[in-house]
């Protein structure tokens, strides 16, 4: 790049002087791509052995304290309950494979939002997965800022008002951790080979089902105390249960952690929780009540059950939704909070939305 360092004006005439200047674009380059080598050279001259990654994976998932983990396999109320990995294991199990290179780099960043590339590498196969995840600079509050102000407003399913609000900074900083974690796992867990996953799960679910029977009375004590911590109250488990917590089997223990572990990762709500069980006991309401329950004729309390959106309707309903974003008629926050009055999306549903709205930028 050809730089002015000096330039003399005279009567009639004009001097400048230049000369070749290393810009710092080009070393930050150099640096990246010195790096990036060194990584593959190392993965090159220390290949990973699978039957010792299974072997360290094994052991991890063998910790009691590992497998009791929030973040290590949680349950999602949807239908009779989808058990999935949580980004512990991810975290642990792309320590043992080794030679993985997990990358985030914020791509844009303006008033309204945050783009951040997530990416997922193989070293020794070259493979990459990468996602844009995409966090908006809003939080949703039962009531406006200080001032009045707010963003939107919109009813939420038990007809009260809910405003999206600016986010300070440690609300942005929380989303955007919980976001980026989301995307780590679901790429990560594109790289561990689905047969360790199977295993891993099976011991997890072991050990939590082990330590459940082996003293039933302190695990339930730890179960109840944790939904304390995140708001819910043994009154609503015993509800959620349909019986006293004291006569939990160990299954419904390891199911109640699983759900802990959903709700607490963001993954679930307790309301989502209830509305399940309400959809999958065949009516009710969402305390859990049985439909009839009470009185012949009550009608149910409670807000109405929102069914979870399936994939066959979201590809019917994906040419008229994304009309809405790509003419700039409804922000994504917007259509994901109009769909959700009728029907509940799921991570990746919503992931799909938003990138409707980056295909423009």
């Amino acid at each position: 790049m050809s730089t002015a360092l000096s330039v003399r004006q005279e009567f009639g005439a004009q001097e400048t002087t230049t000369a070749l200047v290393e810009t710092a674009s080009t070393a930050i380059a150099a640096k990246a791509k010195a790096m990036v080598e060194a990584r593959y050279i190392v993965a090159m001259r220390q290949p990973r052995n699978w039957d010792q990654v299974r072997q360290d994976l094994i052991l991890e998932c063998k910790r009691p304290s590992f497998a009791n983990n929030k973040s290590t396999l949680y349950r999602k109320p949807i239908g009779k309950g989808v058990e999935g990995l949580g980004i512990r294991f991810v975290e642990v199990a792309l320590r043992c494979m080794k030679n993985v290179l997990v990358e985030t780099t914020m791509n844009f960043e303006d008033d309204a939002k945050e783009i951040h590339c997530v990416s997922v590498t193989d070293l020794e196969s070259n493979l990459t997965y990468p996602l844009d995840v995409r966090v908006s600079k809003t939080v949703e509050r039962s009531n406006p800022m200080d001032d009045g102000s707010y963003i939107s407003v919109r009813k939420n399913s038990y007809g009260k008002l809910t405003y999206t609000v600016p986010a300070n900074d440690d609300d942005l900083l929380n989303k955007r951790a919980a976001l980026i974690s989301k995307a780590i796992r679901t790429l990560g867990l594109r790289i561990i080979p689905g047969d360790l996953q199977d295993e891993a799960e099976e011991i997890i679910r072991a050990i939590r089902m082990d330590d459940a029977a082996r003293d039933p009375g302190a695990e339930r004590k730890r179960i109840a105390d944790a939904f304390g911590e995140i708001g819910v109250k043994a009154a609503d488990l015993v509800t959620y249960l349909g019986h006293s917590l004291d006569t939990c089997s160990p299954t419904e223990l390891v199911d109640l952690r699983g759900i802990y572990g959903a709700i607490k990762d963001g993954e679930a709500t307790w309301k989502q929780v209830m509305e399940n069980k309400a959809e999958q006991s065949g009516g009710g309401d969402s305390s859990g009540a049985p439909a009839g329950s009470g009185g012949a004729s009550a009608p149910a309390a409670g807000p109405a059950v929102i069914p979870v959106c399936t994939d066959e309707k979201f590809k019917a309903k994906t040419p008229e939704w994304r009309k809405l974003i790509l003419e700039k008629k409804k922000t994504a926050v917007d259509l994901i909070a109009m769909i959700e009055t009728k029907d509940r999306l799921t991570e990746d549903q919503k992931m799909t939305i938003d990138a409707w709205s980056h295909e423009n930028d």
